[in-house]
């Protein structure tokens, strides 16, 4: 196993936090939103059989392929079917991605879309009408997902040992995000409670953060 990145004294046990060297794609878990891109080099989001955004738009606004619309018109049509948000791709030194772009036109671009069609939302909410407010919610947790990936492909992803006496007891993986919102806190949660008279290691907590 490498260093832990982070490690503290905590209530009598020593927190460790590493990367995850095994960690699972957050498109394996339960997403509202569907993932698709293209890109020449990686593999990026969810499968798809689509060969072009040209080609996806069509199938999602039901348009045949003699039709002669513009993808703008194409995405407009889409939006009475789906909940659709532009995907961009960072590549520089890693990737990054989100529902924004980026500030580098060189590096970056559009390299896909996260959508929802408007019958999955309705199912999942357990309404029959898509309203203004619900599409707004509906786009966050898209966004959300994106966030989620990104930190993913960013190597942003931890778990954490809980050590005392210098043997593990306890350890945890798997979460996304910065390991100071997410991955800590739980850490610290996990640590017993400690015995009424019990005499801690350390009075007071110490913590390194490692380079």
């Amino acid at each position: 196993m490498h260093d832990p990145i982070y490690e503290e004294a905590y209530q009598g046990h020593i927190i460790k936090i590493y990367h995850d060297p095994d960690a699972e794609s957050p498109r394996q878990w339960s997403n509202l939103g569907t993932l698709i891109c293209w890109h020449r080099r990686y593999r990026l989001g969810d499968s798809h059989q689509f060969d072009s955004p040209e080609a996806f738009l069509r199938n999602l606004a039901n348009v045949s392929d003699q039709s002669d619309l513009l993808l703008d018109q194409l995405r407009e049509r889409a939006g009475h079917k789906a909940i659709t948000l532009p995907v961009f791709i960072y590549d520089h030194s890693g990737l990054a991605m989100n529902t924004i772009g980026f500030h580098c036109p060189w590096d970056s671009g559009q390299v896909g879309f996260v959508y929802v069609t408007l019958e999955v939302v309705r199912k999942e909410f357990g309404v029959k009408r898509v309203t203004k407010a619900l599409r707004e919610k509906a786009e966050d947790i898209l966004r959300g997902e994106i966030v989620s990936y990104d930190a993913y492909l960013g190597g942003r992803v931890y778990g954490y040992v809980i050590e005392q006496d210098g043997e593990e007891i306890d350890a945890c993986w798997g979460f996304v995000g910065d390991y100071e919102t997410g991955c800590l806190p739980e850490a610290r949660q996990a640590v017993p409670v400690r015995s009424p008279g019990q005499t801690p290691q350390s009075t007071s907590a110490q913590a390194q953060a490692h380079p």
